[in-house]
């Protein structure tokens, strides 16, 4: 008996002297009877701790990606309006280059209308000199018909040879009048020295003052334009 106190006496010893060791090593085990587990008022049980942790990291995440939205839907603004202010000054400098080309095209279309007339205008001058050129040549053939017609005899005026050369002399007349050379007036005209070459100068009463009275050699002009001047005399 006294053995068997002895024995419990050193187990209760030996328990003790673990529980100081467990209690100086922060371990400390609490026995829990199994299936008797109790919730103490106001405490969550692990698995709505973990359901709560849950919400709060979505509440985060939803908090965090709005703030991450507000930045980008300004950000997405800002790029647009610098976007719309490039496409703007693209757009401008397309319009000034647009309208520098329609002003060279004006300005190149004015050059060509220019010269265009400008080589109209000395085509134009190139034929009146060319054509002067050639009725210059064929005044002294009228003259020289004139001069012939004038020697025939009276007698002779009649004749066959003499009419097919007045024929032929009405002829040149009438082409050159087509081409628009016509002769100068000059007997019993005021003397002009745009269309007159005085020669010679009488006193003659019965015409007035700087009154062409004789012509010596006929004038004519194309198109307005003098091509040989009148020679005559002029009286005083």
């Amino acid at each position: 008996m006294e053995k068997q106190d002895n024995r419990n006496q050193e187990e209760d010893l030996d328990t003790a002297s673990e529980a100081k060791a467990g209690e100086e090593d922060g371990a400390v085990e609490i026995p829990v009877e199994d299936g008797n587990f109790e919730e103490e008022d106001g405490c969550e049980t692990p698995e709505e701790e973990t359901e709560e942790a849950q919400q709060e990291d979505e509440a985060e995440q939803e908090s965090g990606a709005e703030e991450a939205d507000a930045p980008d839907a300004a950000g997405s603004a800002k790029e647009g309006f610098f976007r719309k202010k490039k496409k703007d000054k693209k757009e401008e400098a397309m319009k000034t280059k647009i309208d520098e080309l329609e002003d060279r095209v004006k300005r190149q279309m004015a050059e060509f209308e220019n010269f265009r007339k400008r080589t109209d205008k000395e085509k134009a001058a190139m034929f009146e000199t060319g054509a002067k050129s050639v009725i210059e040549k064929i005044l002294p053939v009228v003259d020289n018909f004139e001069r012939g017609l004038a020697a025939v005899p009276e007698e002779e005026k009649g004749s066959a040879f003499v009419e097919g050369m007045n024929k032929v002399y009405k002829q040149l007349l009438t082409e050159l009048d087509n081409m628009g050379v016509k002769p100068i007036e000059a007997v019993g005209q005021e003397f002009d020295p745009n269309f007159h070459n005085a020669v010679m100068h009488i006193e003659d009463e019965n015409l007035g003052e700087n009154v062409v009275a004789e012509e010596f050699q006929k004038g004519y002009t194309y198109h307005d334009t003098v091509v040989r001047h009148s020679m005559v005399k002029v009286a005083n």
